[in-house]
């Protein structure tokens, strides 16, 4: 198929692809009809979410007020935020694609329209499309980051999001944290469900053959659709190994190319689509690499496009996080050429889309034995408390406050830059779930180590280089581990290694001889020659779990430990509503 970028924005034009500058903007004048409206066209309908993190219930989540770039990618999508991103996709400033898309005013915003997400509201919008297209156009795919990170995730080891799944009729699928199940729990699940689950870049560690199918091949309105599947392809370093030992990951970018040469000579596919957990841009600077692509529906980095992003002939696209938006694209397929297509991101606003009955007595049964446990309220939130920005967030440095009163002496805690979790409210109540939601890993204890200034310097230069490297081929997930009882100075484009500018440690400058205790969780078990024997490990749940009932009402500094010297960073409580407390 060839279809020049130009081809794509006039056909984006004549099919009204782009985004109204006036959307609806308060909740009393809109409908469930006004969210699902769509004009379709065309013989096939692609569906699509991703990174659900096991979110089955409706949650609040609120978009990063900063996604930090190096230099060389400035102004992409993924690395564009708050205001930027209202202007860049002309959404209205407080309208309900303002709530779900940005940061801006999310506390006031979370009043005027309330929660986002829910399985049962997704598949609600997924049966409509379906009741009005017709199964056989129809094509649901997941990009990964489904089963697990929350409570009922963990406690079910996946086979509740599985069961919805099923349901719902997800044809097929790609993974990252779902293999920290476990490899023997992970084939188990992937047997159970009932679509594929696709994969050309995991491969045997010792023979090269492949795990999984590496793509399928769909007949969707009379068109032989290919999906290739890239599971995420750095999982044996973002996540313990241990979790995959015996298989390899990577981009595998020339298999890649020899899987779309191979479906398009050998099988002769009208639409090659690339369901892929790279990352967005990953898959856009893959997306140069690789010709034949028509589609790339992206995942891991949790973006939210409403427009499509075109690099030559590859359309890519991408649906968000935490069961906030149903992504879909309609192509009119002809003679191996798309003559038409459109895109939209439903907003899964639960407060006006329906729960499916079946898909929410799914959850209700899902949930029942663990009903009691996970609604105990154990606190108030004075502050909001989220998870997601390049540096600092106020649930990490609650989890640092925590994690320092259990363990007494401790200099430093880190916490992982993980992009999941949920957000809090100011005024809110804090149950058990709320802490699994943030925290519900299948690898979750606190260790104390030993560690020199020199060391920890060198551990956090790499974690830098990982998050502001200039070629997303050497990005490797996830945004800069927090650090609680430390303050520093960054200069991302900096070279390797000599990012981190200064370091104070408890308000000293960070000493390099000196040997610091520091308190770490979220990454393989350490070596018993660096821990500190007498600090028993505990699940940091149960640390953050003990504290907030102690502490009972929730105040978290929201001021930002760290001060960018070569780009702009926003202390995020100003994005989110202008208040530090």
């Amino acid at each position: 198929m060839h279809l020049t970028r130009r081809d794509f924005l006039e056909l984006a034009i004549v099919t009204g692809a782009f985004l109204t500058a006036d959307p609806v903007t308060t909740l009393a004048k809109m409908t469930e009809k006004d969210l699902l409206s769509f004009k379709s066209v065309g013989n096939v309908t692609l569906l699509f979410t991703t990174d659900l993190h096991a979110h089955l219930k409706p949650l609040y989540f609120a978009e990063p007020a900063n996604l930090v770039p190096p230099k060389p990618l400035e102004g992409i999508p993924g690395y564009v935020t708050g205001k930027d991103f209202l202007r860049m996709y002309r959404i209205a400033p407080n309208s309900l694609e303002a709530y779900f898309g940005s940061c801006v005013n999310f506390v006031e915003l979370a009043h005027k329209f309330g929660k986002m997400g829910g399985a049962a509201h997704i598949t609600t919008i997924i049966k409509q499309v379906i009741a009005e297209r017709g199964r056989d156009k129809v094509l649901i795919l997941d990009g990964g980051d489904t089963w697990v990170t929350t409570a009922i995730g963990l406690f079910t080891e996946g086979k509740a999001v599985v069961d919805w799944m099923n349901y719902t009729g997800y044809d097929l699928m790609v993974g990252h944290w779902d293999f920290t199940l476990g490899k023997e729990k992970f084939l188990q699940r992937v047997k159970e469900f009932k679509g594929e689950f696709i994969s050309q870049n995991v491969v045997d560690a010792d023979f090269g053959d492949l795990i999984f199918k590496p793509y399928s091949i769909r007949e969707v309105g009379g068109v032989k659709v290919g999906v290739i599947g890239n599971s995420f392809p750095f999982t044996p370093i973002a996540n313990p190994r241990e979790f995959v030992e015996g298989w390899s990951f990577g981009v595998r970018e020339e298999q890649l190319q020899k899987f779309v040469n191979e479906l398009r000579e050998k099988h002769k596919v009208d639409l090659v689509v690339l369901l892929s957990h790279d990352g967005l841009p990953l898959d856009i600077a893959l997306a140069k690499k690789v010709k034949g692509i028509d589609i790339i529906i992206s995942g891991h980095t949790h973006d939210v496009t409403p427009l499509p992003y075109f690099v030559g002939n590859t359309m890519i696209v991408i649906a968000g996080s935490h069961g906030k938006y149903v992504g879909r694209l309609d192509l009119d397929v002809k003679d191996g050429k798309i003559r038409q297509y459109r895109f939209k991101l439903y907003p899964v606003a639960s407060n006006l889309i329906p729960a499916d009955r079946g898909a929410e007595e799914l959850v209700r049964k899902a949930y029942a034995p663990y009903e009691k446990k996970l609604s105990e309220v154990i606190g108030v939130a004075h502050t909001l408390l989220y998870k997601r920005d390049t540096f600092f967030s106020t649930w990490d440095r609650l989890v640092g406050e925590a994690i320092a009163d259990h363990y007494h002496g401790v200099d430093i805690v880190t916490s992982p830059g993980y992009r999941w979790g949920t957000t809090i409210l100011p005024g809110q109540k804090i149950t058990v779930e709320h802490v699994y939601d943030f925290t519900a890993i299948t690898y979750p204890n606190v260790y104390i180590l030993k560690r020199t200034g020199e060391q920890l310097l060198a551990l956090w230069e790499d974690v830098a280089d990982n998050v502001f490297n200039p070629d997303p081929f050497y990005q490797q997930g996830g945004d800069m581990s927090r650090l609680y009882n430390v303050e520093y100075e960054i200069e991302i484009n900096a070279p390797q290694g000599k990012r981190i500018k200064r370091v104070w440690v408890k308000g000293k400058e960070l000493d390099p001889k000196r040997e610091y205790l520091v308190a770490v969780y979220g990454g393989p078990t350490p070596p018993p020659e660096i821990r500190v024997p007498d600090a028993k490990p505990v699940p940091v749940y149960q640390i953050l779990i003990d504290y907030i009932r102690k502490k009972r009402d929730i105040h978290v500094d929201p001021r930002p430990n760290v001060r960018v010297l070569d780009a702009k960073y926003v202390p995020p409580y100003q994005c989110y509503g202008g208040k530090r407390a």
